[in-house]
């Protein structure tokens, strides 16, 4: 997977059908084992909930995994119908727990989908969304009177910044995705820019800017 889209910040979005409560809650994760806790920690939290119903896909090195649960509901009408969601939009490292509150109407297979569906979606519309794209972090080496051309450099180049240290020279981390790096190489090697040292680091997941 090249790119994927993601959220920002936890969100919760909450539905009244025939009198059941739908309670949605979409995580921000970045491992199987964070996801699992939360599914325990919720689960506690909600102990008097008649089903926590979960979905979630993760990245792992460079797959996807996922899992569905219906949580006793029908088979098929919550859990799967929710990871289609995920997977339709294209969204990763998120987890969405769904938890209801029994009214004491059945809704049937065809209303149980549409609930948990209608309530995943509505907090998908809240949360604020990331792009994510597969890129690489590079560590330079720049002289103290060269540092400011290169802020104007990445900016204008959809570079990040992500960490400064300030000493005999300025050596900064940067995240740029691959047709960024291979400029930034073609530029350092023409002597577009003056950069005293790079070093790559690692090929991982970035923000898309």
């Amino acid at each position: 997977m090249k790119e994927f889209t993601t959220i920002k910040d936890n969100v919760q979005a909450e539905i009244i059908e025939k009198k059941s409560k739908f309670i949605a809650n979409l995580f921000y994760v970045e491992s199987i084992e964070q996801a699992e806790k939360i599914i325990k920690e919720t689960k506690k939290k909600y102990h008097d909930a008649r089903h926590n119903c979960v979905a979630y896909r993760i990245l792992e090195n460079t797959n996807i995994v996922e899992k569905a649960s219906d949580d006793g509901e029908p088979s098929g009408t919550a859990g799967m119908p929710m990871l289609h969601i995920l997977k339709t939009n294209n969204l990763a490292n998120i987890l969405v727990i769904v938890t209801r509150y029994f009214g004491g109407i059945l809704l049937g297979t065809g209303g149980l989908v549409r609930a948990y569906s209608n309530s995943l979606i509505m907090a998908i519309e809240k949360c604020e969304k990331q792009e994510k794209c597969l890129g690489n972090e590079i560590e330079l080496i720049i002289e103290y009177s060269e540092f400011e051309n290169f802020k104007y450099y990445c900016k204008k180049n959809k570079i990040n910044i992500k960490k400064i240290n300030y000493s005999e020279n300025v050596v900064c981390n940067i995240e740029l995705e691959e047709s960024e790096k291979e400029k930034l190489l073609k530029d350092y090697r023409e002597k577009k820019i003056n950069i005293a040292k790079i070093n790559s680091l690692s090929i991982k997941y970035i923000n898309k800017v």
